[in-house]
C-alpha cells in the first residue's frame, strides 16, 4: 500500500529526487565526501548554486533585470525584510485574505503605516481585489494562495506601485507573469524543496542600499552567496527544480494539479458526507479545505485514513475541519486514493447509521 502525505508543509518530495538524495548523502563528487559535508565555497557546490538559478529563471520565464536570492528565515522573515527594504514613503497596502497576510502585515506595521483592503469576489467565485484603492504607497503586497483558507487570486489588477506577492504555495505549481510583480518571494518547503532554503525573486531597480544590518539587505545577497546557506536544502531544490523541467515545466505541473484538483472538488461537491469549504473559481490548486460539518466525524476520518496510509489531513488548528494539499509532488494517484478512500468512509458510515 502506497503511502501518502497531504501535508501544507514540509509537502511530499519526489521519489525519483529522494532517492538520488540517497546515494549522494554517503558520495557526493568525492568517494566519501557527502552532500551535506561539502564547502559552500568549493567549484562542485557553486555549480549546484548556478544550475538551480538557471534552472528557476528557465521554469517562470525570469528576466535578467530579476535578481534571485536565495536566503533563510522562511517566508516570514520576508514579512519584515520586504517593508525594510523597499521603504520611502513608509506607507504600504496589503489584501487581507486570511492568516498569513495577516501576519505579513503585522510586521509591516513595525517599519510603516500599513493600509488594509479586502478581496473582492464575483458572480463565479473569483478572487481580485479594487485598485483604486491603491494610492501613493510603496508597495501592495498579495499573497496568491492562502494555504490556511484554501482560496487564490484568479485577477489581479494593474497598479502603477510595485507588487509584491508571496507565492510560498502555488510558486511552480502554476503559471507566475513574473514581470506584474516587483518582489516575489516563497518558502521552498512546499514544491521546491524541505525546509530551511527561501527564495526572493525581486526586480533589480527595487534594491537599495540602506542602513540595515548586513544580512537584512537585500544588495548583500545579489549575484552571491553572502553567508554559509542551508547547502542541502540548495542542492535538494536543484534536483527538485530538474525532476520539474523533466516532467515538463510549471505548464505540466498546472495541468496535473487543475487534473488533482477537480477530482477532489468534484467528488466533494457530490458527496453527501463531507463538502468542500471554498466554493466558486477561488478555489486553491493546491490547498483543499473540506469537511464533514462534524468534529468528531472530522477526526473520525482522519485516524480512518492514517490506517490506510493517509498522512496529515487534519485541518490547521486555527480553523479546525479537513485539509488535503495536493503540491507538485503529491501523484494523480494521490487524489484519486483520496477520493477512494472518503468515498468508502462515507458509506461505512452511512450503512452504520442505517443500524442505528
Amino acid at each position: 500500500m502506497s503511502t501518502y502525505t497531504y501535508s501544507a508543509g514540509p509537502g511530499m518530495l519526489p521519489t525519483e529526487v529522494m532517492q538520488e538524495i540517497q546515494q549522494h548523502l554517503l558520495t557526493f563528487e568525492y568517494e566519501g565526501v557527502s552532500i551535506i559535508e561539502t564547502s559552500h565555497r568549493s567549484a562542485s557546490f557553486q555549480r549546484v548554486v548556478d544550475s538551480l538559478g538557471w534552472r528557476l529563471r528557465r521554469l517562470m520565464h525570469i528576466p535578467e533585470n530579476y535578481a534571485v536570492l536565495w536566503l533563510q528565515g522562511g517566508a516570514t522573515l520576508q514579512f519584515s525584510m520586504i517593508p525594510m527594504n523597499l521603504r520611502k514613503q513608509n506607507r504600504f497596502v496589503y489584501v487581507d485574505t486570511g492568516i498569513w497576510s495577516k501576519k505579513a502585515m503585522e510586521d509591516a506595521k513595525y517599519f510603516g503605516e500599513v493600509d488594509v483592503i479586502h478581496p473582492l469576489v464575483d458572480a463565479t467565485g473569483g478572487m481580485s481585489f479594487e485598485s483604486s484603492l491603491v494610492q501613493e504607497v510603496d508597495y501592495l503586497h498579495v499573497t496568491l494562495n492562502n494555504t490556511i483558507e484554501g482560496t487564490r487570486f484568479t485577477h489581479i489588477p494593474e497598479v502603477d506601485i510595485p507588487l509584491i506577492a508571496d507565492a510560498s504555495s502555488n510558486i511552480l505549481a502554476e503559471q507566475i507573469d513574473v514581470e506584474r510583480f516587483g518582489v516575489i518571494y516563497a518558502g521552498a518547503q512546499k514544491n521546491i524543496g524541505p525546509a530551511g532554503l527561501t527564495v526572493v525573486i525581486i526586480r533589480r531597480d527595487l534594491i537599495q542600499s540602506l542602513q540595515l544590518p548586513s544580512y537584512l539587505q537585500y544588495a548583500s545577497h545579489v549575484d552571491t552567496l553572502f553567508n554559509t546557506p542551508s547547502t542541502f536544502s540548495v542542492y535538494v531544490a536543484e534536483r527538485v527544480l530538474k525532476w520539474v523541467e523533466d516532467c515538463g515545466g510549471v505548464e505540466a505541473m498546472e495541468r496535473l494539479n487543475r487534473q488533482k484538483s477537480d477530482r477532489i472538488y468534484s467528488y466533494l461537491e457530490e458527496s453527501t458526507c463531507f463538502s468542500p469549504i471554498v466554493t466558486g473559481e477561488r478555489r486553491s490548486l493546491t490547498n483543499i479545505p473540506f469537511t464533514t460539518g462534524n468534529q468528531e466525524l472530522d477526526l473520525r476520518f482522519e485516524r480512518y485514513a492514517l490506517e490506510r496510509g493517509l498522512l496529515e489531513l487534519g485541518g490547521h488548528r486555527s480553523v479546525g475541519g479537513l485539509r488535503a494539499s495536493l503540491y507538485n509532488a503529491m501523484p494523480l494517484e494521490g487524489a484519486e486514493r483520496l477520493v477512494d478512500v472518503m468515498r468508502a468512509f462515507e458509506e461505512e458510515t452511512h450503512v452504520s447509521h442505517q443500524n442505528i
